[in-house]
């Protein structure tokens, strides 16, 4: 075990991988390449960025936010984002490489956040997560149950299978029933597409007990901030000129969300990147062409909440927070059988 001092080594590295992502939630949503520029560029004036402007956190509170070279204020969101990461690595390389040894675990958790980050920030931004990441995500969860198979550890397996498709299968039904129930019953859209395919991904890295205590914290977090944001819009139309009125679409038939299911429950989405033959098969669309989303597309109403930082946040904290959650869940059940 390395020794606890180290979770600042963690710390540091994460904050670099925020860097990292900092790019990829600009640029992947829209349609750019991660890689080429390889160099990164202010978003304002396009200047290729210096050494010294690419320091995590550091070059942000030094410059005050500011670009270098153009002076336009650089959005809070980059500060943030390696904050963010570089606190949670840093948390899980002490739970898994300081207090415990677990080094499976804690690679695909460590991958497993900086994912889940990445695509909170991009959801909130564009209300979208891009089947990139969804399928890196599930990657993530097959690749740790491959490793934990190599080293003959029991909860590679679950029901018979691997605990990395039980998951999975768990994600996708669970957040594939919202969405049709929800179809079918309020005969309106419940549930985004990405959200589906991200419950899968975090399905695949938690297994099944874990992503189904992920859920349940999602839906509570979703739950109490939609009950506050009620009140705040009712508050709003009281408003004079206030304008709260979402824009409502045409809701998705009901064939189209059981093949998408059955897609989502076989990959075929994830596969179809690497083959985008199957992709536009089954999907009638065409992975490589990308919606180049812009500052004047479509905004969201004031109701409109993403679920997809929900879901993230519930799997970071059943990620981390799996002792005192399970004491919980023991303490609960001992008291419905009466002990």
């Amino acid at each position: 075990m390395f020794p606890e001092w180290t979770a600042i080594v963690g710390f540091l590295i994460g904050a670099a991988i925020g860097s990292f992502l900092n790019v990829v939630i600009y640029r992947l949503p829209l349609g750019l390449s991660i890689n080429e520029p390889k160099h990164s560029f202010c978003p304002n004036c396009k200047n290729q960025l210096g050494v010294q402007d690419l320091v995590p956190l550091f070059s942000w509170l030094f410059r005050r936010g500011k670009c270098r070279q153009c002076g336009v204020a650089v959005p809070a969101r980059y500060f943030w984002v390696e904050v963010v990461t570089g606190g949670l690595w840093g948390l899980i390389w002490y739970q898994q490489l300081c207090l415990a040894w677990d080094v499976p675990r804690a690679v695909c958790y460590l991958l497993m956040v900086s994912v889940l980050v990445a695509a909170t920030f991009i959801d909130l931004r564009w209300f979208i997560i891009p089947d990139e990441l969804n399928a890196i995500l599930l990657l993530i969860g097959l690749g740790f149950n491959v490793a934990l198979l190599a080293l003959g550890r029991t909860e590679a397996w679950t029901w018979g299978i691997p605990s990395a498709v039980a998951g999975a299968v768990v994600g996708t039904l669970v957040l594939w029933g919202i969405t049709f129930l929800g179809r079918l019953i309020f005969q309106k859209d419940a549930m985004g597409h990405g959200d589906i395919k991200l419950a899968r991904g975090i399905g695949a890295c938690l297994f099944p007990l874990g992503a189904m205590v992920s859920f349940g914290l999602a839906i509570i977090l979703g739950a109490l901030l939609g009950i506050v944001q009620a009140i705040v819009a009712a508050r709003m139309r009281q408003s004079e000129g206030a304008n709260t009125d979402d824009f409502e679409e045409e809701p998705e038939s009901i064939g189209s969300i059981l093949r998408s299911g059955i897609g989502y429950l076989f990959a075929i989405d994830a596969i179809g990147l690497v083959f985008p033959k199957l992709y536009m098969a089954w999907f009638n669309e065409d992975p490589r062409t990308q919606e180049t989303v812009e500052e004047d597309d479509w905004q969201p109403g004031f109701t409109t909440i993403p679920f997809g930082p929900y879901l993230a946040a519930g799997a970071i904290v059943a990620a981390t927070a799996n002792g005192p959650i399970k004491s919980i869940l023991d303490a609960y059940i001992k008291y419905l059988q009466g002990d």
